[in-house]
């Protein structure tokens, strides 16, 4: 029998401002500034690792996703790097390559809209 294999989640949250750019529907009322807040999840997929047993540090995943999300917390998306159309499917990209590399089991970032039921999910791997 093989191991068996966990995933473990993390989440964090944090308040923004963003406007689509030109270029949508016509109309849209999208590309007006507007602010949401934003859950994000962050799930990290292995088998449990000696010597203490688990697929990652829990508290290394929470304090890393924690970060990131604190750098765009109260900020206008639009302006950094990376999020010039910060669309959900964006912000899922934008996290998983900030969490990839320390991380590298992770297997499923989720960028939600709770307040208004939308959420997207993607699958690093």
């Amino acid at each position: 029998m093989s191991d068996p294999v966990f995933e473990i989640t993390k989440a964090a949250a944090f308040d923004a401002a963003h406007r689509l750019p030109a270029g949508g529907p016509a109309g849209s009322p999208y590309t007006r500034l507007h602010g949401h807040s934003f859950r994000v999840e962050a799930t990290v997929r292995g088998t449990a690792q000696p010597p203490v047993g688990w697929v990652a540090d829990l508290g290394a995943l929470d304090s890393a996703l924690r970060e990131i999300a604190a750098g765009l917390d109260h900020s206008l998306l639009n302006d950094l790097p990376g999020l010039e159309s910060p669309t959900l499917e964006t912000l899922c990209v934008y996290f998983a390559g900030r969490l990839r590399e320390r991380f590298p089991g992770l297997s499923r970032i989720v960028v939600s809209r709770p307040s208004i039921g939308e959420s997207c999910a993607l699958g690093v791997g």
